[in-house]
This record gives structure tokens, sequence and C-alpha cells, in this order.
């Protein structure tokens, strides 16, 4: 049982950790916008995604709004021809100064800027439906990215990247603070019961969907530097940069099992409001 399961363990942190997070954790978002948008929004969805072969990506479907949710990921490897939305899926705000998305989202290359522009073309009927297609695919995708931490803030590391870590006792030579977020930490939080995936009353959605997408955004820079840097560097996210490898022992991952669950949640109930905006 132990041969199987580190084989398990081994098979899974093989996989790029943008087939970690991005798999189970963009579904994720995507699955709690539909469990939580209007009757007449889920239908509008469906409408439009029943064009997704407009997009010409037969190996990135998108006939369903989960698999939608992976689409502006699955398209990378396709080089040239999508090579310009590469920049579009984070934001590198500095946690350590004040917030300022003037910098990281010049010329709208940024990830919130991404998401009012692709809203701007879902809502436009007069847009061809290929675009309105596209849109909805990288708006799904991009709520998605703002509501993973370190998508939105970091310490001019690429977002953890360069910040080698361990994940309780497995330390891997290629993880690091962005991957452990990416995959084992966001697999295990949306995994943890109660389940995140279900239809949310009114009451618990209202102040979660209240605000802008720059709030939020400053709302995920903020949880980069409290929740996510913070537990990395001895309980200050500002602090003098690690010489070698972190440690996110048990008991603080058990502690950042909410927020990373907080984050899924908190991306499929705002993202359920942006569609009812466009769709409903």
């Amino acid at each position: 049982m132990i041969r199987r399961l580190f084989l398990s363990l081994a098979c899974l942190f093989a996989t790029s950790p943008a087939y970690a997070y991005w798999e189970y954790g963009h579904q994720s978002v995507a699955t709690i916008a539909r469990l939580n948008v209007r009757p007449d929004t889920r239908a509008a969805i469906d409408r439009i995604l029943r064009h997704q072969g407009l997009l010409e990506t037969p190996t990135c479907p998108a006939r369903t709004i989960e698999e939608a949710s992976v689409w502006a990921d699955c398209i990378k490897p396709l080089g040239e021809r999508f090579s310009y939305a590469y920049s579009w899926h984070y934001q590198n705000v500095d946690v350590c100064k004040p917030f300022d998305l003037k910098g990281p989202c010049k010329d709208g290359n940024c990830v919130s800027a991404q998401i009012t522009r692709n809203l701007k073309l879902l809502k436009d009927r007069d847009v061809p439906m290929r675009e309105r297609v596209m849109a909805l695919a990288f708006l799904v995708h991009f709520v998605g990215d703002l509501h993973m931490p370190l998508h939105a803030g970091d310490r001019g590391d690429l977002g953890g990247n360069w910040v080698r870590a361990d994940y309780g006792i497995y330390h891997p030579d290629r993880f690091n603070l962005h991957s452990i977020w990416d995959g084992p930490l966001a697999e295990r939080a949306i995994s943890t019961p109660p389940s995140i995936l279900r239809v949310y009353t009114p009451a618990e959605r209202a102040p979660v969907q209240a605000g802008t997408v720059v709030d939020w955004s400053r709302d995920s820079w903020e949880v980069s530097r409290e929740y996510v840097y913070a537990p990395a560097l001895g309980g200050d996210g500002c602090g003098p940069r690690p010489a070698g490898r972190v440690r996110l022992d048990d008991a603080t991952v058990a502690r950042l099992i909410p927020i990373a669950q907080g984050q899924v949640r908190k991306g499929g109930l705002r993202l359920a409001r942006l569609l009812d905006e466009a769709l409903g």
C-alpha cells in the first residue's frame, strides 16, 4: 500500500504544475459558477459553448464551462497563434509595496484588465460568435487565475517560482511555493469536506460577490502576502528572502486549507456574478 501511495504521488508531482491546480482548481471555480448562476445565464453559456468549434482548437475543446475553464492553459503549446495572451494570466504586484496595478497592468497586459475586457466582449451581442466564445473561455479562466494568490501578488520572484519549498515531508527538487499552491495544497483544499462545490444562499453570496475586479485583485494580493509568503518566511511576508528551501509543515498546511478553499469559493461566486451580468 505504501509503495502504491508513493507511486501515485510521484505520478502526480511529475506532471506540470499547470495541470495540477489548473485542471482541478479552474474546473472547481467553473463548477461553483455554473451551480450559482441564474438558469437563463446557464442556458446562455450552453448556447455559446455549442459554437466552440469556431475556436478551431480541436486538441483544446470547450464544450462545457469546466472544459472552457482550462482552455486558456491548454492552448499555450499551440505556439505563436496565442502567444499574445501569455501575460494575461497574472499580475505581479509587489506584496511589500503599496497596492498599485498601474505598472503590472501596463497596456492592459494583466489578468484583471483582461477580465474586464473579456467581460465587455461577452456582453456585446454584436461581437462575432467566435469572439464571444473565446471571451467566455478567457473570462472563466482568468477569474480563476486572479484567485490563485501567486498570480495576484509576488516579491519579484515570478509568483513564488523562485522560492524552493517542501510540502510537509515531500521535497522534490522541482517544488517551489508556486507549484505547492498550484498543486497539492489546492487539491487537498478542494477535496477537504464539507464540499465547496455547491449552491450558495443569497446571504452567502452577497458579501463575496460585492466589489470590483480591482477590489478582488487587492483581496488576492493581500492573501498572497499574509497567507502565502508570511507562513513560508517565518511570519513576515516581507522578511529576508530565504537562502535555501522553506518548509510548509503539516500544521501550517492545515491552517492554509481554509484559505485555499476560500479562494476557490470566491473565484466561483464572483465568476457567477460576472456571467449573470454578461448573459442573464
